[in-house]
């Protein structure tokens, strides 16, 4: 499947991978869909399911069991069991091939409609729409005329499924100089990382739900360190941020950061779970100091240092 997520770098859009999931009715012989979506970066292929069933002495019941595919072997994990939904069986079931944080994957769903291109602009905060599921899977939704999609955190998924959470330490770095870092990212769960990982190694964070919210807190305080209402030692010394986010993505972050003549020369370290080729040139494009994917996100806190420092020896 394409992996041109994005036009031209830095316009806030992407394009996600609508799909559904068919539900039993309470006490009713009736069924309704629950819609979903996934950043199409993410998606491999589509497949139909060759006829795997649910079996009950699995120790996990979403893990499904493994099925070949190209010379490899995919782990299948149903959908509806992690996001507590009663899904009704039903003819010409789908499994969705993912990639990411270097692991493939396969969901298994009752369908898929279409790909839809969007402006993160359009993305909402869930807040009581998905009250049911774990306030951790579900980071925004979307209304596309009368219908409400919901996208899913895929990477707090499998962390959730795996008991994965961070490559282990072999060394821990802490930082003689106390820094300050602002963090972008819309994951509960990676957000709880680069706090705990980044604090242990001296930096000061302050965290942001989405980019937007970022930006705003930016350019307030460049505003009011011009005017002398705050002091200079309160701005940062980095931005670390994820790409996909809520109403402004990590490209276009990173974008207005670097075009702002106040902020031009603040760090920005950009992270994903889908740094491809074609992404970690866009990356570039923008002006990003550093790129790197979410497994590496242990190494955060010494790549981080480094790059304040390198760019104090530019700017003295």
């Amino acid at each position: 499947m394409s992996q041109e997520i994005l036009l031209e770098t830095g316009t806030n859009e992407f394009e996600i991978l609508e799909f559904f999931i068919t539900t039993k009715q309470c006490q009713q012989k009736l069924t309704q869909k629950s819609f979903f979506g996934i950043n199409v970066a993410k998606v491999v292929e589509v497949i139909e399911n060759p006829g795997l069933e649910i079996t009950y002495d699995n120790v996990n019941p979403c893990f499904m069991g493994v099925i070949p595919l190209r010379g490899a072997i995919l782990p299948v994990l149903d959908l509806s069991k992690w996001l507590k939904l009663d899904r009704e069986k039903t003819k010409n079931e789908i499994i969705i091939v993912t990639e990411f944080s270097k692991q493939t994957a396969g969901f298994l769903v009752s369908g898929v409609v279409e790909i839809h291109r969007l402006d993160w602009t359009q993305v909402e905060s869930p807040d009581k729409l998905v009250a049911s599921y774990n306030d951790n899977c579900i980071v925004g939704i979307v209304q596309i005329e009368d219908k409400i999609i919901q996208l899913l955190d895929l990477e707090y998924m499998i962390s959730d499924l795996t008991g994965i959470q961070m490559e282990p330490k072999t060394d821990i770095f802490v930082s003689e100089t106390k820094f300050r870092a602002a963090i972008a990212d819309d994951s509960k769960l990676i957000r709880e990382m680069l706090r705990t990982s980044l604090r242990e190694a001296n930096f000061e964070v302050t965290e942001f739900t989405n980019g937007l919210d970022c930006w705003n807190h930016l350019n307030q305080m460049a505003i009011d360190i011009q005017h002398d209402s705050i002091s200079k030692n309160t701005c940062y010394d980095i931005v670390i941020t994820d790409i996909e986010m809520p109403q402004m993505d990590g490209f276009t972050l990173t974008k207005q950061i670097k075009k702002h003549a106040f902020l031009k020369n603040l760090p920005v370290l950009l992270y994903s779970s889908i740094i491809t080729e074609e992404l970690y040139h866009k990356g570039q494009s923008v002006g990003a100091d550093e790129q790197m994917s979410k497994p590496d996100l242990h190494k955060v806190p010494h790549i981080a240092a480094e790059l304040i420092k390198q760019k104090s020896r530019i700017n003295n």
